[in-house]
């Protein structure tokens, strides 16, 4: 069974840089060795958040990439994808798009911002989930 997990950003220092939050994700994926695959909504989002993974942390590296860029993109442990770019499934994604991730991984992570507006659409997505069987679980962040 596929599993979602919700990060729902309530601490300060993720509400005015939530992608702070997915090198956070990043980082411990990266530390358990899970290649991972990050759904950006679009190329400007994946060139900033391809930037935050270089300079975030200066005790971490990790090894990511946009897809598409470069042919030995299998080997980076973290691949940002933009829409319509094809990329590989991964075992763990990070998905930051308007949609659910219903192809195969084992497990999804959804960022949900603090604004409550912005909510919404993702207690349909909890709903969506739900409905598939996935085990459901949130974190405040």
């Amino acid at each position: 069974m596929s599993r979602a997990d919700f990060y729902l950003i309530a601490k300060p220092r993720f509400l005015t840089e939530p992608l702070r939050l997915v090198c956070e994700l990043a980082r411990k994926a990266n530390d358990a060795g899970l290649f991972t695959l990050v759904l950006a909504r679009d190329q400007a989002q994946a060139e900033e958040l391809d930037e935050l993974l270089w300079a975030f942390d200066n005790d971490a590296y990790i090894p990511h990439q946009i897809a598409g860029e470069d042919m030995d993109e299998e080997e980076a442990l973290v691949l940002i994808a933009v829409p319509g770019t094809p990329a590989p499934a991964r075992p763990l994604v990070i998905n930051l798009r308007d949609d659910p991730y219903l192809a195969e991984c084992d497990r999804v992570l959804e960022v949900v911002p603090a604004d409550p507006e912005a909510r919404e659409p993702l207690r349909e997505r909890w709903r969506q989930y739900k409905a598939l069987g996935f085990d459901l679980n949130k974190y405040d962040m």
